[in-house]
């Protein structure tokens, strides 16, 4: 009898043994599984520079949407000083790459509005995924609208468990307006000391305007150039860009048909 059971016992222990490695398998790919899913929704977030509001793309979501087979929607939210939201617009529900817009009421310039800008967004960021149920997302900034994403990006997205696919910023100024190539500004220092913080499978775009040979009338070259110096080395792809020719002076680079071309091709696809 006892041997029987000495028998039995060793069975149960190989049948354990096996099933082990099995349980431990399933488990290592259902949190694979989780890892790499991709919502069907993916919408673009569009971030505007100082003294403009969640108005500033109105005509270049037109102009997007007139040569684009699929339209996209419109949803514009504005980030009260308080955290609380303001939306106009609406998501089709039907639509799997909405544009949103996130502006803020208080949209002046300096360094610590731009630090106050990107925490109201990540406000912003984590309503709009509580509501569209969007794991993964593609963003332009325009100005310090592209500093507000990178400060999101180094700080925030990880919280929010999204994956970031695309970033593109135009005329964003990494240095601010510091035109002295030897002096780094502290926002200069906090993006490039943060930079490994970056999401690794991103793919980043950074376009400067040229009206002249030193910037696009605000901007200075070295200013959006030190883009490199934070995202080159760090993120999947890194291009960077120049555009020249009409509308190539910093406020109406959104509107620069070379760039909306780019933004069709690159982050509505």
């Amino acid at each position: 009898m006892k041997r029987r059971f000495r028998s039995l016992g060793i069975i149960l222990l190989i049948l354990v043994a096996l099933c082990v490695p099995g349980l431990l398998w399933r488990s290592q790919q259902r949190a694979n599984v989780q890892a790499n899913y991709r919502s069907a929704m993916a919408p673009v977030f569009l971030v505007p520079g100082s003294s403009a509001t969640q108005n500033r793309f109105n005509a270049l979501v037109a102009e997007l949407n007139r040569e684009t087979p699929h339209q996209h929607s419109l949803l514009r939210v504005e980030v009260m000083t308080d955290g609380t939201l303001k939306y106009t617009g609406s998501v089709r529900p039907t639509d799997k790459q909405p544009i949103i817009v996130v502006g803020f009421e208080n949209h002046h310039d300096g360094y610590a509005t731009i630090q106050k800008q990107a925490k109201w967004f990540t406000i912003a960021f984590k309503a709009l995924q509580q509501t569209y149920h969007f794991n993964h997302f593609s963003a332009m900034g325009h100005s310090n609208g592209g500093l507000v994403l990178t400060i999101f990006l180094e700080d925030d997205v990880a919280r929010t468990k999204t994956h970031a696919d695309r970033l593109m910023t135009i005329a964003s100024p990494f240095n601010l307006e510091e035109s002295d190539q030897n002096v780094d500004t502290p926002l200069f220092k906090q993006l490039s000391g943060n930079r490994k913080r970056l999401p690794k499978a991103l793919t980043v775009y950074s376009i400067a305007g040229s009206e002249g040979y030193s910037g696009d009338g605000i901007v200075p070259f070295d200013s959006v150039n030190r883009g490199k110096l934070i995202f080159q080395g760090q993120v999947k792809h890194f291009t960077q860009m120049t555009v020249t020719g009409a509308n190539a002076n910093h406020a109406d680079l959104p509107e620069n048909q070379q760039i909306v071309a780019l933004i069709r091709q690159d982050l509505l696809k």
